[in-house]
């Protein structure tokens, strides 16, 4: 008597779960992004696990560069702006000029990747002088062997981000000593494919973009380690997060428009992407935030949960 009840209360639970379950409000709506090439392919990521829980839930992911996202996130043409550096006084002024108001959330973590083609035997580490060396804009360097007398007489062909992106704007500062200083005589792409296909081509080639981008074509490409004073580092999940691929490391956000967070499916999409994201991380190959970091912007996003919730 006492197993044939039992067994009636877990069929009566299991059913009222289920009713529950039945009753959920699905979400439904359309989530526009657009900005940074290499916050692109996490926020496609996002999404892609995003619609296996929510089929009603369209997030389409533009890549601009930071610079052209924040432009049309400050227009009102987008929910969310991908960003590989945090908004300039520019940029916060023409949010301000069109009243948009926005929340900031750090969801991952990159290491600026130097690349060269795989027929390069010569270069494995080049400290950071050289790359402002080559980099700064008054440079004259066009062969290997300008960087280095050890090099081979080999021409030197750059391939890097265009003037809208954020990592054009962090390597400057970072290699340059000023955000935007660079030489101009180099293959500039919104597109870090392009890049790769440039310095694939190129037995003298050399590139810089984010660590996700090498990671998902190793096999195309030489990675190049950076001393910047400490020793040759190449930039690894581990290196990255414990800040010792310097000065090459930096943070990864995307912007919500406050407005826009009022959505739910919005705010159900970021909620979704901190809660998951180790796993988004892993998919699409970025390095994952600390514990540190990934407590504060949980923490973040609740207070922000809350003030919504409170309107």
């Amino acid at each position: 008597m006492r197993l044939r009840t039992l067994v009636l209360i877990t069929v009566l639970a299991a059913v009222a779960v289920g009713s529950a379950g039945a009753s959920v409000v699905k979400l439904k709506g359309l989530i526009t992004a657009d900005g940074s090439s290499t916050v692109g392919p996490y926020t496609r990521a996002a999404a892609e696990l995003f619609r296996k829980k929510e089929p009603g839930v369209q997030v389409t992911v533009g890549i601009s560069g930071t610079g052209g996202g924040f432009q049309r996130f400050c227009n009102n043409e987008i929910d969310l702006a991908d960003a590989s550096r945090a908004m300039r006084k520019a940029e916060i002024e023409a949010c301000q000029g069109k009243d948009v108001k926005w929340v900031a959330f750090t969801v991952a973590n990159d290491g600026i990747s130097l690349v060269v083609n795989k027929s390069n035997t010569w270069a494995n580490c080049l400290t950071t002088a050289e790359l402002k060396k080559i980099w700064e804009p008054s440079s004259k360097v066009n062969n290997w062997r300008d960087i280095r007398p050890s090099f081979p007489d080999v021409a030197l062909k750059l391939f890097g981000p265009g003037t809208d992106s954020g990592t054009f704007d962090f390597f400057t500062e970072a290699i340059n000593g000023r955000a935007r200083a660079s030489r101009s005589d180099y293959s500039a792409t919104e597109n870090d494919n392009v890049a790769v296909r440039g310095v694939e081509g190129e037995r003298g080639g050399m590139a810089y973009f984010g660590l996700s981008y090498f990671e998902e074509n190793k096999s195309r490409l030489k990675l190049l380690a950076v001393d910047s004073g400490r020793g040759c580092i190449r930039p690894s999940k581990a290196t990255v997060q414990k800040n010792t691929y310097r000065p090459l490391s930096r943070p990864l956000f995307v912007y919500a428009k406050r407005t826009s967070f009022a959505r739910p499916a919005v705010r159900g999409f970021l909620g979704f992407v901190l809660t998951n994201e180790r796993k988004i991380a892993r998919l699409s190959k970025f390095v994952s935030l600390t514990n540190n970091q990934l407590k504060n912007s949980r923490e973040h996003y609740r207070q922000v949960l809350k003030v919504v919730k409170a309107k």
